[in-house]
C-alpha cells in the first residue's frame, strides 16, 4: 500500500508541475501579446461637423458599435455598469470622454476598425470585431458623433483581466486580446446597409460571441455556472423555427422570449432597441437563412 500511496503521490505532483507550467506558458504568452506593438497607421480620416453625419454617429454608438450602452461606455460615455465574470474576469467600460482628446480623428478610427489604443496595443475586451466591418463613412460618422460629447467627471473603473480569463483567451475559449483576432491587413467591410442576409450576417457578428460561431448557443467556454447560457438563434426546434419577424420584433419591444420569460440582462437589448428597421429586418434575415442547428453546438 506504501508503494501503492507513493506512486500516486508521484502522479499528483507530476500533474500539478504539468498544470503550473501549462498557466505560466499561457498567461505569460498572453501578456507577452497584449504587450506588442502593432504596425497599423492610424486611418485617413477626419470628422466632420455635418448634423447628418453626427446623428448617423450618434445612432451607431447606441446600436451596432455599442459604446453608449449600459453595459459598455454608459449613455454620457462617462462609464458603464461592472460585470463581474467570476473567476474570469471583472469588466468595466471605463470613462471615456477624458480620453478622447488625446486621440487623433485617425487613431480613434484605428481603435474602431483594428482594436488599438493610441500606443498601438491592443485594447481589452472591447468587441471591435462586432463592428470593425462599418464602412469608413459610418467610421467618419462614429468618430464626428464622438467629438461632440462632453467630457463627463465620473471616476472610471477598470477592466481586470484574471488568470482564467488569460488562458481562456490563449486557448481561444474566449476574446480578451482584441487585436491579435484582427487581420489588419484584410478587414471585411460590409456592404450598404440593406433589409438582405447579406448585409446581416455583418450585424450577426454582435451575436457571435455569446451564441457562438454557428449561433446554436450553449454555454460559454470557462464561463461561470450563475452565467446564463446563450440560446439557439438558428431556425432549429431548438431555436428559432417558427418565429415570425413578428416575433422577432416583439422579443425585441419586450425584451423577453416567445414564452414571457425575461432576456438575460447580459443581452444587448439595448442595442436591439436602437437598431433601425433596416438593420433588424437584415438580422432577422440573416438568422433565418442560417442552417438548423442543434442547440449546444456554438
Amino acid at each position: 500500500m506504501k508503494r501503492v500511496f507513493k506512486a500516486l503521490g508521484v502522479v499528483v505532483a507530476l500533474a500539478a508541475i504539468a498544470l503550473g507550467v501549462f498557466v505560466w506558458i499561457n498567461a505569460s504568452a498572453y501578456d507577452a501579446s497584449m504587450a506588442k506593438l502593432y504596425d497599423v497607421t492610424p486611418m485617413a480620416i477626419t470628422a466632420s461637423k455635418d448634423p447628418a453625419v453626427i446623428a448617423r454617429g450618434e445612432h451607431l454608438s447606441k446600436s451596432l458599435a455599442g459604446c453608449s450602452l449600459h453595459d459598455c461606455h454608459g449613455p454620457d460615455l462617462g462609464g458603464g455598469r461592472t460585470i463581474e465574470m467570476g473567476p474570469v474576469m471583472t469588466v468595466v467600460g471605463p470613462n471615456i470622454t477624458n480620453v478622447l482628446p488625446a486621440y487623433s480623428d485617425g487613431e480613434l478610427a484605428r481603435l474602431v476598425r483594428h482594436g488599438l489604443k493610441k500606443d498601438g496595443r491592443s485594447i481589452v475586451f472591447m468587441p471591435v470585431m462586432d463592428f470593425d466591418w462599418l464602412p469608413d463613412d459610418d467610421v467618419t460618422a462614429l468618430v464626428s458623433y464622438l467629438r461632440t460629447v462632453p467630457t463627463s467627471k465620473k471616476a472610471g473603473g477598470a477592466t481586470k483581466v484574471k488568470l482564467l480569463g488569460k488562458i481562456l483567451d490563449r486557448q481561444n475559449k474566449m476574446v480578451i486580446d482584441v487585436a491579435r483576432r484582427i487581420d489588419h491587413a484584410h478587414v471585411e467591410v460590409a456592404p450598404p446597409p440593406s433589409p438582405t442576409p447579406a448585409y446581416g450576417a455583418f450585424v450577426a457578428r454582435l451575436c457571435t460571441g455569446c451564441h457562438g460561431e454557428h449561433l446554436s448557443g450553449g454555454r460559454i467556454p470557462g464561463a461561470p455556472k450563475s452565467m446564463a447560457v446563450p440560446l439557439n438563434l438558428t431556425p432549429d426546434p431548438s431555436g428559432l423555427a417558427g418565429w415570425s419577424y413578428a416575433d422577432f420584433e416583439r422579443m425585441i419591444q419586450t425584451s423577453a422570449r416567445k414564452n414571457g420569460k425575461p432576456l438575460d440582462r447580459l443581452m444587448p437589448t439595448e442595442a436591439l432597441a436602437n437598431m433601425d428597421d433596416v438593420e433588424r429586418h437584415a438580422l432577422f434575415a440573416y438568422l433565418q437563412s442560417l442552417p438548423p442547428t442543434p442547440f449546444g453546438n456554438r
